[in-house]
């Protein structure tokens, strides 16, 4: 994210953040390749919002991205909320991205969660 972002806007969280109480954090593997990663913050009793989604760039394309935030998506119904948000980047290069959520039925949103306005970001939302 560091090549499309100024370090300023860029929300991924550290280790720490991932670890946090709150925040549910999983990893897709193929034997021992790591594919990618999804996390689920709790924002109130009935929105969370999907943390740190990767896909490795070996297992691009591949549908890692698609499956995970479908595990997301029912883990967040599971627990009764009923929307989910996400805040992403801007640049060109999170265009694979913008059109995964688009497709899943995400729009676009104001800033939540303490978020600010800013050019580097797109927020979206969903009801569930």
């Amino acid at each position: 994210m560091a090549l499309h972002s100024p370090p300023g806007s860029i929300h991924a969280l550290d280790l720490a953040g991932l670890a946090a109480p709150g925040m549910t954090f999983w990893t897709a593997w193929r034997g021992d390749t790591l594919l990618g990663c999804a996390g689920l913050k709790a924002l109130d009793g009935d929105h969370g919002e999907l943390k740190s989604m990767r896909t490795a760039p070996a297992a691009l394309r591949q549908g890692v991205a698609a499956a995970l935030l479908a595990h997301a998506m029912a883990e967040s119904r599971r627990r009764g909320w009923t929307r989910l948000s996400l805040e992403t980047g801007s640049a060109p290069a999170f265009a694979a991205a913008h059109a995964l959520y688009l497709r899943e039925g995400f729009s676009d949103c104001a800033p939540f969660a303490g978020y600010a306005q800013d050019p580097w970001s797109r927020f979206m939302s969903r009801s569930l």
